[in-house]
């Protein structure tokens, strides 16, 4: 019903139904959702991060394009990709990886 509203702010929608969005159900479960969202963004990121640590570790410096794609990857890829480069002999092996996805 709130978003028949979409013009009025929350404040003049509680007015108006004589309600406190925040107490209603569907307020919990979307702030609900917005945190699981931030903290899989969040695993998602420290997943990156550590496969640019290893990889720069391996071979050195990592070239900003690559880190870029690394950075952009979902955490079910990063996984495997954390996994495919122990078999990595040379940057150009994570090249060829990252353009097969």
């Amino acid at each position: 019903m709130v978003y028949k509203f979409e013009q009025l702010s929350r404040m003049e929608v509680e007015e108006m139904l004589g309600i406190t969005l925040k107490e209603t159900r569907v307020y919990r479960e979307i702030k609900e959702e917005g945190r699981e969202e931030g903290r899989e963004e969040g695993r998602q990121q420290e997943a990156a991060n550590l496969v640019i640590r290893l990889l720069t570790k391996r071979f050195g410096e990592v070239s900003l394009e690559m880190r870029s794609h690394i950075s952009s990857l979902a955490l079910a890829v990063l996984e495997d990709l954390s996994e495919a480069l122990l078999d990595f002999t040379s940057i150009a092996d994570v090249q060829a990886w990252l353009e097969g996805r």
